[in-house]
């Protein structure tokens, strides 16, 4: 029995790619190069990812690699015989060898269609959603603040794009990606401290994922709704916007994303004073995220999100209650999972780290772990909402401690590290 080739099929699943537009998308690069479109269909893609194609043909391997940007062997393609190799081995020596500058030149474009204007097609959705990922590793590097301008570029570069020519399926794509991009641009004012202008780009967002009929992108939106009004201390609204995100349809068939929607709705039930119902709402997105399967691709707004964002956020929710001991364990647990990628949220772990020592009266830890935010975060500026965190941890500390030495320098370096561009 053929094995499986897993490779493909998490390509495809990370870039949430049928068959048939995997297809589409091949036939699309071979135009490129072999001046019209091949003619592989939904059966050709089912037959590499079931494994019983293990070696496509030469010009299908050169599309697949257009379109993923991959070599064939890292989507999980081998040859099956050494001779078939060495044939292909033979024939690139032989092209490189009749002549460099033509290799070097670059593809010519598809000849365009008697019909109308060329096809926006699959490739398009994968270069703004390769796009899309690069915004959200810059995030998790140094946070949002910053990337507005280029999210909502990119949002309008998509919405052009649907205009033209297209698929039903890929307007869709695109209408989401537009989603995405207002989104990221709302997170960037709201991660920036600059709350207004985001509800624009939320309600934006909202009615492009509509659109799309995304509930993915969706609950992405209602997600940032709550962590909005959170920061504005309208906590009805965060509860009632998390709550939102947990009935989307998403939510309803991934454990990942229902745990995240309980998680936000904890915090904001543990800030507008409802103990009881935070914590019900936290063991219900620890058993949710429980059920979640680690391996299954995900889209880059909910990448952050597993065992070491629970903690973090139980950590807020034990230190709102009451509990500022446990809130202090959950925060050691958070920054010990998290992935090293995750600079800026290492950085709001540590604060609040520093926030439930403070709670426990250990003014002199308390300090020191803070400090240690300005180590992680140099050289980059602090984002809005870390300061809004730090600003918190030093007026807390100079009602607890008004005249305490440590306190008197943990303030000097907060000045100066504030005064920072």
């Amino acid at each position: 029995m053929a094995e499986r080739n897993q490779c493909l099929a998490g390509w495809m699943a990370r870039h949430q790619m049928t068959a048939g537009e995997l297809a589409d998308a091949v036939n699309d690069a071979i135009a490129v190069f072999a001046g019209r479109r091949g003619r592989i269909g939904e059966r050709t893609v089912f037959r590499w990812l079931s494994g019983e194609n293990r070696w496509p043909q030469e010009r299908q391997r050169r599309a697949l690699e257009r379109v993923t940007g991959l070599p064939a062997t890292a989507l999980g393609f081998a040859p099956r015989t050494r001779k078939e190799s060495d044939v292909r081995r033979r024939r690139f020596v032989g092209v490189v060898a009749a002549g460099t500058t033509a290799a070097a030149l670059p593809l010519p474009a598809a000849p365009a269609s008697a019909a109308g204007p060329p096809r926006v097609g699959t490739g398009d959705v994968i270069r703004l959603r390769e796009a899309l990922d690069g915004l959200a590793a810059q995030d998790a590097a140094h946070g949002g603040h910053g990337l507005e301008h280029a999210a909502l570029a990119k949002a309008a570069e998509a919405l052009a794009l649907q205009q033209q020519s297209a698929t039903q399926r890929v307007r869709q794509r695109l209408f989401a990606l537009a989603a995405a991009f207002t989104a990221t641009a709302a997170w960037s004012r709201i991660d920036a401290g600059q709350l207004d202008g985001a509800d624009r780009h939320l309600d934006r967002a909202l009615m492009l994922a509509g659109l799309a009929q995304d509930s993915e992108r969706e609950m992405q939106v209602w997600n940032l709704r709550a962590m909005l009004a959170r920061q504005r201390r309208d906590y009805p609204e965060a509860v009632a916007a998390s709550r939102a995100a947990r009935a989307t349809a998403i939510a309803r068939r991934s454990p990942l994303h229902a745990s995240l929607a309980h998680a936000r709705t904890a915090v904001g039930l543990a800030h507008a004073g409802d103990t009881r119902a935070a914590l019900a709402c936290l063991g219900r997105a620890e058993d949710t995220l429980d059920k979640a399967d680690p391996a299954q691709p995900r889209a880059a707004w909910i990448a952050f999100y597993g065992p070491a964002e629970l903690y973090s956020l139980t950590a807020i929710v034990r230190d709102l209650v009451g509990h500022p001991a446990q809130a202090e364990a959950a925060s050691y647990r958070a920054l010990a999972a998290l992935p090293p990628a995750y600079r800026r949220n290492r950085a709001l772990i540590t604060a609040r780290l520093a926030l439930a020592q403070l709670h426990q009266g250990d003014i002199e830890h308390a300090c020191a772990t803070s400090g240690r935010v300005f180590t992680t975060m140099a050289g980059t500026p602090l984002p809005g909402r870390l300061r809004q965190t730090l600003g918190d941890f030093q007026r807390e500390l100079i009602a607890r401690a008004p005249s305490a030495h440590v306190a008197n320098e943990w303030s000097d370096r907060h000045r100066i590290e504030w005064s920072r561009p």
